[in-house]
């Protein structure tokens, strides 16, 4: 299976196919409403203001997998994000990232590109760079400030 074949709820409930987003450059990065690096939410919406015009899109995938870090409801969450960084790039409903119950999205992406560690993903905030033609094409820690992804997605965006 490839990235276009996979699914998932959005943060309003509603079903979104990958393939929507085929010939487009792709973060997907699993997110925390009360982390240290919650204010990643910022340089993420910046980026996503940025380059959306140019086929870029973020996904987010809340997770309350690492310390109990995001433990409301996906409306809690989506009203944190919207208040507190003004996020409109597209949110998904809380999801594992981990374990047996992990979101088939995420058992792809760790499949596709391992972090030093391994494949799980160790905290909130990782981040995948998917190209316009549906390849994983680099993980980054979740302590990898957005702004250090920029080189990378101005080389696929042009």
């Amino acid at each position: 299976m490839g990235f276009y074949e996979f699914s998932a709820t959005n943060i309003d409930g509603e079903t979104v196919n990958m393939a929507d987003y085929k010939g487009k450059v792709v973060v997907v990065v699993n997110t925390a409403s009360k982390c240290g690096l919650t204010p990643q939410f910022k340089e993420l919406e910046a980026m996503y203001q940025d380059y959306r015009d140019k086929g870029f899109e973020i996904l987010g995938f809340p997770t309350n997998q690492f310390a109990n870090q995001d433990p409301g409801s996906n409306d809690e969450i989506q009203q944190f994000c919207q208040l507190n960084y003004g996020v409109t790039f597209t949110m998904f409903e809380k999801i594992d990232v981990n374990g047996d119950n992990a979101h088939p999205i995420f058992k792809y992406l760790k499949q596709e590109k391992k972090s030093l560690l391994g494949s799980d993903i160790k905290w909130n905030f990782a981040k995948f760079l998917i190209d316009s033609s549906g390849q994983v094409v680099k993980r980054y820690a979740p302590t990898t400030a957005p702004a250090k992804m920029r080189k990378d997605i101005e080389k696929l965006l042009s």
